[in-house]
């Protein structure tokens, strides 16, 4: 038998190790053996697989009318729901933060980050498109709840992370609670901010195109009605742009937090 001790035999499992990895197999069996998965099934998929991707070539980008339409009214969904979650994030971050709240304040805000982060988006839009109506104002509502159920836990983080030495300093000499917040939190947590905004509008920019999907505005329900259409060749085109839209965000993005660091 090795004399070499557990802990510095990284490949090494413990008794309770074995244990565990036991139980998450037969699990992971039971699981796979609940699901109808076979290999002619598998090899099926595979070629109907094929036969769709086949159909999707050469992409096409008409009628070119509902493309643009559908790519503007995504960008704008992302941004109107970006600019009003984080104008509703920031406080409820705030009220959210332990270290400068009292508990009876935290404690239902932090319900509320919850229950705003408990669904997806998609399931909130069919509720706002229920509520409001078909079109952009509902995955603009639909996006501004999710936006608040990640910014505000993001920013509670950050807050509640800063040091304490800061504030205590900016205390001591007489200064409002406006004054704390402007001289001993913000400098401490404004990088982390505009790094959580910036992806939160990334974000928004995905979650647009599947909010449209059933019926609250964008790109995405142009994509479902050129599914349903049968016109592939479209939808590869309407993916193609998408793909666009995603990536341009991404560069605005990196380009913004350049600025911010100079």
């Amino acid at each position: 038998m090795s004399t070499v001790p557990l802990h510095i035999r990284p490949f090494t499992m413990s008794t309770q190790a074995r244990w565990d990895a036991l139980v998450l197999f037969i699990i992971f069996a039971w699981a796979l053996s609940r699901i109808d998965i076979s290999w002619a099934r598998f090899l099926l998929g595979t070629d109907n697989a094929a036969k769709f991707v086949g159909r999707m070539f050469p992409p096409i980008f008409n009628p070119r009318e509902e493309l643009i339409k559908g790519m503007w009214e995504t960008v704008q969904i992302a941004i109107l729901a970006s600019a009003l979650g984080l104008m509703l994030s920031l406080p409820v971050g705030l009220l959210a933060a332990r270290n400068l709240m009292p508990a009876w304040v935290t404690w239902p805000v932090r319900l509320f980050i919850t229950l705003c982060r408990t669904f997806h988006p998609v399931i909130v839009a069919i509720v706002f498109v229920k509520a409001v109506g078909f079109g952009a104002l509902a995955g603009i509502l639909a996006l501004t709840v999710a936006s608040i159920g990640f910014l505000g836990k993001l920013f509670t983080e950050a807050i509640e992370e800063i040091s304490m030495k800061q504030i205590e300093a900016v205390r001591a000499t007489g200064a409002s609670f406006a004054n704390v917040l402007t001289f001993a939190v913000v400098p401490q947590v404004i990088y982390r901010f505009i790094g959580f905004i910036a992806y939160e509008v990334d974000s928004n920019l995905r979650n647009s195109t599947m909010v449209g999907i059933v019926g609250a505005g964008g790109i995405g329900g142009t994509l479902f009605a050129a599914f349903q259409r049968f016109d592939y060749d479209f939808v590869l085109g309407i993916v193609i742009c998408i793909i666009a839209l995603i990536m341009l965000g991404e560069v605005l993005q990196i380009a913004v937090k350049k600025v911010f660091k100079q």
